[in-house]
């Protein structure tokens, strides 16, 4: 057996997932990247990275804007809620906090409130 993927079967096995499960996945990805960017982990500040942080949030928001429609609101809602909360998080641990609207992702989601 190879240890080299098989391109074609990889083919195959991505063309089997619905597009929401797709979307859905990067979301999560996003979100937990983002949480790592922000110290929200265990390790905290060790791998705290507030630019990273909102290049990820601010793509999250793009994403979940841009496939609004095309997900359910049962998906939707709760990657929204995980948005908001990122938002907030950020919010909380710049130094000097963003005016509202300009925080990450708010030219998506509008300013962002606790």
């Amino acid at each position: 057996m190879s240890d080299t993927p098989d391109f074609n079967e990889m083919t195959r096995d991505i063309a089997e997932v619905p597009a929401v499960e797709v979307i859905v996945t990067v979301a999560v990805n996003l979100m937990s990247a983002a949480a790592v960017k922000l110290g929200l982990t265990e390790e905290g500040e060790k791998f705290k990275d507030l630019d990273e942080a909102r290049k990820l949030v601010t793509a999250l928001a793009g994403l979940l804007d841009a496939s609004a429609t095309e997900i359910s609101s049962f998906h939707a809602a709760p990657l929204r809620d995980g948005l908001k909360s990122l938002q907030l998080a950020f919010r909380e641990a710049s130094i000097v906090p963003d005016a509202a609207g300009q925080g990450p992702g708010e030219k998506y989601t509008g300013p962002v409130y606790g």
